[in-house]
């Protein structure tokens, strides 16, 4: 009998009235039950959240932090168990939902060292004027309430940390909502940290069905909300709640450029085998998968069928196996509609190099060139195994062809030139810029977002935990400076 996974509700684990099933992508098997909150159950997680706002905030900074400490430690020791947790109800490949347990490891840790360092406060001398002899302003940040986590399906564990960790850093209440797909990476989470000594009230994991968010998210109790997940729910999350603070962490198109000088074919062959690896990690389903390829004139007839070799070197199969690259996207309607995009540029004229057929969820890693500039896949996120190339003369028209584009989250530039490197990153509308390397790069603790539709605010714990906070004056006088 597949077991039931409780939820957490104010600290404690409970069960609803009814269960969500969750499915390997790969085989379609139930892998486990997640209960479900009731109405009532949510309603008093909220309530218990907004009641111990002021307590939670005012918990030591050494509470806080060992809580931290004591899920990053735990994470460490239950790490195989979790990997295959994740793999088995994502169907990432084994050895990326390691990585993925290896990051929330750090995100944990990163925070517990942020705790203790965050709110010192900062001192400034007023007398600087005569209106402010004897005056002394000390500035720290308080949290601004209790926040609304929303986590996506495609780091079922890493973006549930991303949200509970800068939380309690900072200490306020969350409640973090796992994707339906995926909520049993989170609920993990929940296990760990009823094992510290957190105030109750202080967090909940609660898999609500998608249908009942709308209220959570007007509910002004939860004054924060942190979204990662696609462009149009973020937006009108936004948009429904105009005077909430909401963080967005949404898609993107990621663009890898090759410029002229990275042309060795030591170069060439680096740059293929990260983009042919980033292109098709996690299936695609990453916002900064490589989705374009954009190459100088002058290397694009060398690089391409090295990057076609290498995609058709990812091997692509059964994700518990420690050897597959390429598992199935999370459904079948995810690969049927890679599938109808692919379809769609080939029918305008885009020429499929390799790939470009599906199996099920699974999706073949694909390439495609003369891609039509609107058809779909040129400009939304694909979120699958695809990737497209671009020909182009020269670094303007590199850059140019990279802001082309609604989304800008982050994007990878192959050059060895410095110079280069700095018009780069001055020049391309994005949130990050990889040099010598994929778009794919991130460190938790960087800040990471985009502009454009790509999202507003920036995760990356400390970058998180002033998102979370504002600043607050306390402005002392008759004082001898």
């Amino acid at each position: 009998m597949t077991s039931i996974h409780a939820f957490w509700l104010a600290g404690r684990q409970t069960t609803g009235e009814t269960t969500l099933d969750v499915t390997s992508p790969w085989d379609g098997r139930v892998v486990g039950k997640a209960a479900v909150p009731t109405d009532a159950q949510v309603e008093e997680a909220v309530a218990a959240a907004y009641a111990v706002r002021d307590e939670f905030a005012a918990t030591p900074a050494h509470v806080r932090a060992a809580a931290l400490t004591h899920v990053s430690n735990r994470l460490v020791e239950r790490t195989e168990e979790i990997a295959q947790l994740i793999s088995a109800e994502n169907g990432k490949p084994i050895k990326w939902a390691r990585g993925e347990l290896g990051r929330a490891i750090s995100v944990f840790r990163f925070a517990a060292e942020e705790a203790r360092r965050f709110n010192g406060g900062e001192a400034q001398r007023l007398d600087t004027d005569a209106g402010g002899q004897g005056r002394l302003a000390l500035t720290r940040r308080f949290p601004k309430g209790v926040v609304l986590g929303i986590a996506p399906f495609n780091f079922p564990l890493n973006l549930c940390a991303h949200k509970i960790a800068p939380a309690i850093a900072v200490g306020a209440p969350i409640i973090l909502k796992p994707a339906p797909a995926t909520p049993l990476s989170g609920l993990i989470l929940g296990e760990l940290l009823a094992e510290t000594e957190l105030p109750a009230g202080s967090w909940s994991i609660l898999p609500v069905t998608n249908d009942k968010m709308p209220a959570l998210v007007q509910d002004e109790r939860l004054p924060v909300i942190s979204f990662t997940g696609s462009d149009k729910v973020g937006y009108a999350i936004m948009d429904s709640v105009p005077r909430k603070h909401c963080t967005l962490e949404l898609g993107g198109n990621g663009a890898a450029v090759v410029l002229d000088d990275f042309s060795s074919d030591e170069d060439l062959d680096w740059a293929a085998s990260r983009i042919a690896t980033f292109s098709n990690y996690q299936g695609g389903q990453s916002c900064i998968s490589v989705q374009r390829v954009i190459a100088d004139a002058t290397v694009y007839d060398r690089l391409v069928p090295r990057v076609v070799k290498a995609v058709e070197a990812q091997v692509t199969g059964d994700p518990s196996d420690p050897k597959t690259d390429v598992g199935p996207l999370v459904s079948e309607d995810a690969a049927k509609r890679v599938e109808s995009w692919v379809d769609e540029a080939a029918k305008a004229g885009a020429k499929v190099l390799t790939g470009g057929k599906r199996d099920g969820a699974s999706y073949a890693p694909t390439v495609l060139a003369d891609v039509p500039a609107d058809v779909t896949i040129a400009c939304e996120e694909v979120f699958g195994p695809v990737l497209t190339f671009k020909k182009v003369n020269g670094e303007e028209e590199a850059f140019a062809a990279v802001n082309d584009s609604k989304f800008g989250l982050q994007a990878g530039v192959f050059t060895h030139d410095l110079q280069a490197a700095f018009r780069a990153h001055r020049a391309l509308e994005v949130g990050g810029v990889v040099i010598g390397d994929a778009p794919s790069y991130r460190a938790d603790q960087m800040p990471y977002g985009g502009v454009k539709q790509s999202g507003v605010g920036r995760e990356g714990v400390r970058y998180a935990m002033d998102d979370y906070t504002y600043e607050r004056v306390m402005v002392l006088t008759g004082l001898a400076l």
